[in-house]
Formats: C-alpha cells, structure tokens, sequence
C-alpha cells in the first residue's frame, strides 16, 4: 500500500520557488493534487501572457486590427477569459467591449452600426464580450428582435464580416461551450457569492429553462456564418482554467509574430479547442 506523506510547514519554509514546491511534492508523494494543479496552471498562464505582450508589440508596430469575439452561453466563462487575456497588456492599444442594450435611437438604426464604431484601429486588439451575434441566439431566444430581423441578420452577417476581411481586419470567433450541469452550478454559485450576485440577470434565469432553444438558434448560427474567412472555434469550458490557457494558445499559434518562443506549448490541444463541424460531441 502506497503511503502519502504530507508536506510540513517547515517544508513550505525552505521552498524559495514553484519548482521547488512540485518537485518536493513529487518526491513526499504528497496528496496536493489541487496544489499542484494551481501551480502548473499559474505558470503557464505566465508564459502565454509573455507571449501575449510579445504578439500585441508585433501588432502594434505593424498596425494590425485583431478583434477577438466571445459567445456563449451565460456562466461559460467568457469575462474570465478576457481578463486573462487583457491583464497584462498595454491599455492603450487592447480594448474591451461590452455593449448595454441598445437605446431607442440604435434601435432605430442599421443593426450593425453601433458596433462598426467599436472595430479595432490600426495597431489595436479589441476583445468583445459578446457582440453582434447577440442578434443569432440571445435575442430570438429572449422575443428581444422580430422573425424578420433575425432573418436579415443571417443574410448580412457573412458579408459583414468578408467586408471587414477583405479590409484586413483580423477576426477571431470563440464559442465558450459548457455543459447545462456545470451551467446551473456556476448559477448557484454566484447567486450565493456577494461579489458575483451582480451577474445573475433575469436573462440568465431563462438559461436552463430555454436550453433546447438555445441550442437550436446556437446550431443554425453555425451553419449560416461559420466561414473559411471568419470561422467559428468552439473551446469546452467546463474546466475554466484549461480553456483559458487553450483560448491563449490558438490566439497566438494564428500569429507569425517576432520572438516567438516555445517556453511552452503554444498551439492548442484539439481535444479542448475545435472547429465547430471537427466536434463529435457537443457538451452544449
């Protein structure tokens, strides 16, 4: 039988660095798994942040427009990802999005116009927490636009978006995807934390009630704007760690950036990160 010994203060004393720390965990055999785990991740977090700083440099000095866009479902991670993306980089040239709903006056006008004003400019990231794809799943789901619009929408939204590439704006969509378990779990969880209570909207009630809705405007949104120019990703998010560090990785393995370093693994684990019609299984 396998003994675990565990790690004593004094242990924690003489360890200077993270390496240390795993490497006597490994040698007591100690049951820390979620330590472990902590430490890997926190380390490779820092390496694809370097690596992040790297490609926003390229970026700027060769004015480049790169707008990232984040979707899903409600609680499948998309803030964490983008502050994860965003903490260390020049504020001056990464931007975040997140529109309120449009006032009485957007509503009036070309549906893609408020978010035209908000695309990158040269030399500039923009990273979009949620955007105009709110009018594919959210909106008909909720009654918030007409048949009619949503309609239109599906028309206009591949030539949108081939305007913006044949210009040389660079988009990246990702489709955060979470399981409806893991879903009401993150619910309860923020409807019990304080700090988070904030993000538990009347929207977000309609979640669980409305997911086969959902999943099938999710489905005819794939299959009407998934494009060779503007393709759709789709990250598994019910370990919001591992998609974070795997959304990092296919950002950076789409660039041909300068100093590019293989400190870690810089592409991402296909088993995570996907082309929407490459998933078997969908967890969402």
């Amino acid at each position: 039988m396998e003994i675990k010994e565990g790690l004593s203060s004094e242990d924690f004393k003489n360890v200077k660095n993270n390496q240390e720390l795993l490497t006597l965990i490994g040698e007591k055999n100690a049951a820390c798994k979620k330590v472990k785990k902590t430490i890997i991740y926190n380390e490779e977090l820092r390496l694809l942040q370097i690596e992040l700083v790297k490609l926003q440099r390229w970026i700027s000095n060769n004015n480049k427009r790169v707008a990232i866009i984040f979707e899903g479902r409600d609680a499948a991670g998309k803030g964490g990802n983008i502050r994860r993306f965003m903490e260390h980089l020049n504020p001056r040239s990464s931007r975040l999005v997140a529109l309120n709903k449009p006032t009485e006056i957007e509503k009036g006008q070309w549906y893609f116009q408020r978010y035209i004003k908000e695309l990158p400019n040269p030399g500039e990231i923009v990273f979009f927490d949620r955007s105009w794809y709110n009018r594919a799943v959210v909106e008909p789901v909720m009654g918030f636009c007409s048949d009619q619009q949503y309609k239109e929408f599906l028309v206009q939204v591949p030539e949108f978006e081939h305007m913006m590439y044949e210009d040389g704006v660079i988009i990246i969509k990702f489709w955060l995807s979470i399981s409806k378990d893991e879903q009401l779990k993150r619910f309860e969880g923020r409807k019990e934390n304080p700090l988070k209570r904030w993000k538990f909207s009347p929207v977000d009630k309609q979640g669980q009630i409305l997911w086969d809705r959902y999943t099938h405007y999710k489905g005819e949104m794939f299959s009407k704007t998934h494009t060779s120019y503007s393709p759709w990703m789709m990250i598994k998010t019910n370990d919001k760690k591992v998609a974070r560090l795997e959304a990092i990785r296919h950002v950076l393995s789409q660039f041909d950036y300068e100093d590019k370093e293989a400190k870690t693994v810089l592409t991402p684990d296909p088993n995570v990160v996907m082309r929407y019609y490459r998933s078997n299984t969908n967890i969402d």
